[in-house]
């Protein structure tokens, strides 16, 4: 299988910086001569397995902060902007890198360029009267708070912390309620189909009866954030420096979700509980009193520096196939547009509701994943009620395999086992996919009227 080599230049800038070490200095300190240093500083030379353990001998650096996911996730978001038609060259993948390396904010100015002229372009094949002020497409709110969170590695450090710090023992199934008894808040459980409804005069707080233990302590400690963390929220929404009062309003509800989230999984317990049942969605769930979608999601969480966990992937889609929930932390990054690939496993977890579906799979560079799906569809509580189906996906690369029970009994040594898969049928590259619904468009195609294929295409390799 092949192995990428670690290009962390701007990473090594970052930590000299950091020590205020001149690069003469720094060094010294790594064994290495000061030009093997400034070529790796600027990403013209990997970085050597010898400087990777002299910074955690020397500095106790973390060292899996190298490999920081933002690089991939740049490269991966430019990938699918430049097949855009748009476009009529894709630069190679090794300049792509070497931009998200060496010049993150160029590379990210230039997805929100696209962004703007890919919404310009839909408005005006929708006819959209909004056109006629001749000003810029602006950003859609929503994509500008899921880029926020998809950015910041989807941890937030000092309201992980507060909520750790708030919940207290996370062995105690009421200890929702008693903070908010000790906000002054009561609890009113009702008929009413909303999720949650607060009631600053009166001080109350209204969950629906027929909801879940977890839904209620989720929601509970959702609105504990609201009403005893306000400073924290406004202060990092001031760093994010929305465009829009609408985004800013998203991104609070967002801060508040993940201020629950780990306020009902506090890190160092739920952290130590995920390795102890070698990360067991069911046994957790009992555990800790939350969802298996709770679950899962904060287990893609896990990334505090000093004390990582797994690095997992996590993704939520519909029946459609749309995305509605995406996080990765490790090298898999998901298409910012469109579903996920057909041939992964989440989309026939729909097919066998209450079971947990195993797939080993490998994506187009060579990189081996083991991925876990399940349906976690929320009925509407009547019969006349909707309900609202999803899958989830939760996975990681096969190295961490044995960390988890859900690889037990898989042949992880066979290289047939693993299914390929790709991130989008746009930008992946894979020959003879039987479902694939779109040509790539970073290659050119044969088409060869005499003869017939699975496609009725032929992707040229050159």
């Amino acid at each position: 299988m092949p192995t990428q080599k670690l290009y962390a230049g701007a990473k090594l800038r970052e930590i000299r910086t950091r020590l205020n070490l001149t690069q003469k200095a720094f060094a010294a300190k790594l064994g290495v001569s000061l030009p093997y240093l400034n070529q790796m500083e600027n990403n013209n030379r990997p970085v050597s397995a010898r400087v990777v353990l002299a910074l955690a001998q020397e500095f106790g650096q973390d060292v899996t902060e190298l490999s920081s996911g933002d690089t991939e996730r740049l490269v991966t978001d430019m990938r699918e902007a430049f097949a855009d038609p748009v476009f009529t060259d894709t630069p190679p993948l090794a300049d792509l890198r070497l931009t998200a390396s060496n010049a993150p904010a160029l590379a990210r100015a230039f997805l929100e360029l696209h962004r703007a002229h890919r919404q310009g372009q839909e408005r005006l094949a929708l006819l959209d009267e909004a056109m006629g002020t001749g000003g810029p497409a602006p950003i859609s709110p929503w994509e500008e708070v899921r880029d926020f969170f998809h950015y910041c590695d989807n941890y937030l450090d000092a309201i992980d912390r507060a909520a750790e710090r708030f919940a207290g023992d996370a062995s105690d199934p009421d200890s929702a309620q008693k903070h908010l008894a000790k906000a002054g808040v009561t609890l009113a459980l009702t008929d009413e189909t909303a999720l949650r409804r607060f009631d600053p005069e009166a001080r109350r707080l209204s969950l629906p009866a027929r909801a879940t233990a977890a839904t209620r302590r989720f929601q509970i400690y959702h609105q504990l954030a609201l009403l005893t963390q306000n400073d924290l929220l406004e202060a990092t929404l001031d760093l994010a420096r929305f465009q829009t009062e609408e985004a800013r309003a998203i991104a609070k509800i967002g801060l508040a979700n993940y201020f629950a989230g780990a306020a009902l999984l506090p890190y160092r317990a739920f952290l130590e509980a995920a390795r102890d049942t070698r990360h067991d969605l069911e046994r957790l769930s009992d555990r800790f009193g939350a969802s298996i979608e709770q679950v899962a999601h904060r287990l893609s969480t896990l990334q505090r520096p000093g004390a990582k966990g797994i690095p997992f992937f996590f993704v939520r889609v519909d029946q459609a196939g749309t995305i509605t929930k995406r996080h990765s932390a490790t090298r898999l990054q998901f298409a910012r547009f469109g579903g996920a690939c057909p041939l992964w496993n989440v989309h026939r977890a729909f097919e066998t509701p209450g079971r947990f579906l195993r797939q080993l799979a490998e994506t187009p560079d060579g990189l081996r994943y083991i991925s876990l799906a399940c349906d976690v569809s929320k009925p509407g509580g009547s019969f006349h009620a909707p309900v609202r189906r999803y899958a989830i996906a939760l996975g990681c690369e096969v190295a961490h395999a044995p960390a988890l029970v859900y690889a037990d009994g898989l042949d992880i040594t066979q290289p047939a086992a693993f299914e390929p898969i790709g991130i989008s049928c746009r930008i992946c590259e894979r020959q003879g996919c039987h479902q694939r619904s779109v040509p790539p468009l970073e290659r050119r195609l044969t088409v060869n009227p005499n003869a017939r294929g699975l496609l009725p295409y032929e992707i040229d390799t050159g």
